[in-house]
């Protein structure tokens, strides 16, 4: 109880505050460094910094998450003068991605799910306009990506009020000071603290399914044999491949999602699904980036990105960067590591939280 009222009094602070210019942290640093892929930025505003950025750690593509100030006129903010409302920054997480191995639309999909998108003059228990939402986009293509994802969100009822975050061309971003960095880690008794006391963990669990492993239990590996035919066992446990164009889902083009096999965790919507040609079925994006894991595959003699349902530890198939806009990325994915689920069986199945992803 205690932990809870502590959280709920506390703001997005720390009892430090330094005055010095911070660059990025060593580590931050030496992963940019070792990188020799391409990459791109995205920026994101949604209150507290700390919230916004542990979300996005840990996805595979994704190489750095800074928590900083965004879109202000000032130049290098300091926390004090940001968190007092003495700029015109936000406080916000810029994140470095490899767009070959994760999109910008899969960044946005899963920022939506990190706040309060109707919130107007703050966020949570933070008021001001230094803790206001925003999309900050770096180019037209991320704008566009940005203004449909809005649009999809804001027709699916899923909230009582419109989205409020604005979509605002990039102009700066400043990183934080290093206390302020992976703070999730660092402080993990007030973070959480602060995500309940705050009111974020409950509007969060109110308006979003949950994606945890008490849902979506993986079944066990001895046992899969039984549940599964052999082709299913192959692909989903030793990583096979099914014959291209002879799979069950490569032709069907019925409204639906695409299920874990092993776990029941969503993996794909219809909506996302088009004709590639290879002969499997194939998908722009997943429904989210975080129920799947993308290991490099060495196999075979070539070099690819390997996609596995991170709840069912199964291999899915590989995702490769040839694909249609929105994402440049095309989704091959194994029929048989999937069971799909027809739209009007979706809420009897226990998926209805994902119709507004079909329709």
């Amino acid at each position: 109880m205690l932990t809870f009222i502590l959280g709920l009094f506390m703001a997005c602070s720390s009892p430090q505050e330094s005055t010095e210019i911070q660059e990025l942290t060593e580590e931050d640093s030496q992963k940019l460094a070792q990188f020799s892929g391409k990459t791109e930025l995205a920026t994101f505003a949604g209150g507290c910094f700390w919230c916004v950025e542990a979300p996005f750690e840990d996805l595979d593509g994704v190489i750095t998450v800074i928590s900083g100030y965004a879109g202000g006129k000032e130049k290098n903010p300091t926390y004090g003068e940001v968190s007092s409302g003495k700029t015109s920054h936000r406080e916000s997480v810029q994140i470095t991605y490899d767009p070959e191995v994760i999109s910008y639309s899969e960044l946005v999909d899963i920022f939506w799910q990190t706040f309060d998108p109707t919130d107007v003059g703050g966020s949570f228990y933070d008021r001001g306009s230094q803790y206001e939402s925003a999309i900050f986009f770096h180019s037209a293509e991320q704008k566009r990506v940005a203004e449909d994802s809005k649009k999809l969100l804001d027709e699916s009822g899923r909230f009582e009020k419109s989205i409020a975050t604005p979509i605002i061309k990039y102009t700066n971003f400043y990183p934080a000071e290093e206390y302020h960095q992976d703070y999730y880690k660092k402080n993990p008794a007030d973070y959480y603290a602060y995500r309940k006391g705050s009111g974020r963990d409950a509007f969060i669990k109110k308006h979003w399914p949950e994606l945890s492993a008490e849902k979506y239990p993986a079944t066990p590996k001895d046992e899969l044999k039984e549940k599964l035919t052999p082709l299913q066992y192959e692909v989903t446990m030793e990583d096979a491949t099914e014959y291209a164009f002879q799979n069950e889902y490569n032709g069907n083009k019925e409204e639906g999602i695409y299920v874990c096999i092993v776990s029941g965790a969503p993996l794909f919507s219809s909506k996302d699904k088009y004709e590639s040609g290879s002969g499997w079925p194939s998908f722009t994006k997943p429904i989210d980036a975080r129920l799947i894991d993308k290991p490099i595959d060495k196999s075979l003699g070539m070099t690819r990105v390997e996609v596995r349902s991170k709840l069912g530890n199964s291999h899915v198939g590989h995702v490769f960067y040839d694909g249609p806009a929105p994402t440049g990325l095309r989704y091959c994915m194994n029929s048989a590591a999937m069971k799909f689920i027809p739209k009007s069986e979706m809420e009897s199945a226990g998926y209805g939280e994902y119709l507004w992803l079909v329709d």
